[in-house]
């Protein structure tokens, strides 16, 4: 088990996990929900109903994180529009629908990412001073961290300006000096974790 989820009988996954992988997950969760930010209503008393009914942006956001975690929905980096006219109609077709589903998009990130937090806040509890301890997931969480991890690596694959298989290819072989070594490390491990939870849910 260590280094990779295996699955529970009756569903769910577990994964072994010591103090410092504790540790680094939750940081990494913790900074993706400062990146996604808080909803659009939680900053304020407002009305129940504002949240619920708050249109999101229409502009893709600025930070390239951002941009990977939340892509244009009618943008096609492999096929140019054929001219001006199309080029402006996907602007406006990706702008109105990033203005109905993006607040949705961002909540449902947050709550991978806190299910993250708080999973591994009962275990490093459960587990004080054990140095470890194996982390046991139902199938509702199984697939919350799913969706958390590969949040995580489009994000640090993102800051790394991984685009494809020979960028991760080249990145490894960087020398241990490198001070991008840490973080390619943790995008191949966290790609080790998510591949093996896959497993874990598929019948």
């Amino acid at each position: 088990m260590p280094g990779h989820f295996e699955p529970l009988p009756g569903g769910g996954a577990a994964v072994a996990l010591d103090d410092v992988e504790i540790s680094i997950i939750r940081s990494l969760a913790v900074q993706l929900l400062e990146l996604i930010g808080p909803g659009p209503a939680e900053d304020a008393e407002a009305d129940p109903l504002a949240e619920l009914f708050a249109e999101g942006p229409s502009e893709p956001p600025s930070d390239p994180v951002l941009q990977r975690l939340f892509p244009d929905a009618y943008s096609d980096p492999e096929q140019a529009p054929a001219s001006p006219r199309e080029a402006e109609e996907r602007r406006a077709y990706s702008a109105e629908f990033r203005r109905y589903t993006e607040n949705d998009l961002r909540a449902g990130k947050r709550d991978n990412a806190l299910a993250v937090i708080r999973t591994l806040d009962q275990l490093a509890s459960a587990a004080a001073g054990e140095g470890g301890a194996v982390l046991k997931l139902s199938p509702q969480q199984s697939r919350q961290w799913l969706g958390a991890l590969n949040d995580l690596r489009l994000a640090i694959g993102s800051r790394l300006e991984i685009t494809d298989e020979d960028d991760t290819d080249a990145l490894f072989r960087l020398p241990d000096e490198d001070p991008r070594k840490p973080m390619v490390m943790a995008y191949l491990w966290l790609g080790g974790l998510q591949e093996t939870l896959v497993g874990t849910l598929m019948p």
